[in-house]
């Protein structure tokens, strides 16, 4: 599926909740669905920065694909990064640099989110796109 088709899928389901309040729920729900980051991963070279609690992101190249894992230590920010793991994981590093992130933005997750957890948003997008940059320097 390319990350467009997935982008409006995430915003569908969002949709479907009437308030703020489940989608935060369903954000959490997505966060305990979020595949286990391998321990060795979780280092001070895959932790996000400008993140309030800590975030860890590992990419793989698996073919021509990007394969991301991640944690946080905090259950909403898991859930955050949760969403984009789906979005942009098993693509390859054209599609992720050239895909916009304006489905972030349909579902209103920046601006109900603290102003400190809306700067980790960011840094974690840079992140994914930064790993979709040096694997397609390597390419």
């Amino acid at each position: 599926m390319e990350i467009k088709e997935i982008q409006n899928e995430i915003v569908s389901e969002f949709a479907l909740f009437d308030d703020w309040m489940e989608r935060y729920e369903y954000i959490i729900e997505l966060g305990k669905s979020l595949p286990i980051i391998d321990a060795k991963f979780k280092t001070e070279d895959n932790i996000i920065t400008g993140c309030q609690s800590k975030v860890w992101v590992h990419a793989e190249q698996e073919d021509d694909k990007i394969v991301f894992t991640a944690d946080s230590d905090a259950i909403l920010t898991k859930g955050i990064i949760a969403i984009l793991i789906r979005a942009f994981s098993n693509q390859n590093a054209a599609a992720i640099l050239e895909a916009d992130t304006n489905f972030i933005d349909e579902i209103g997750l920046k601006e109900h989110l603290s102003p400190t957890r809306a700067n980790g948003l960011v840094s974690m997008v840079k992140q994914i796109k930064m790993y979709a940059l040096a694997f397609s320097a390597k390419n």
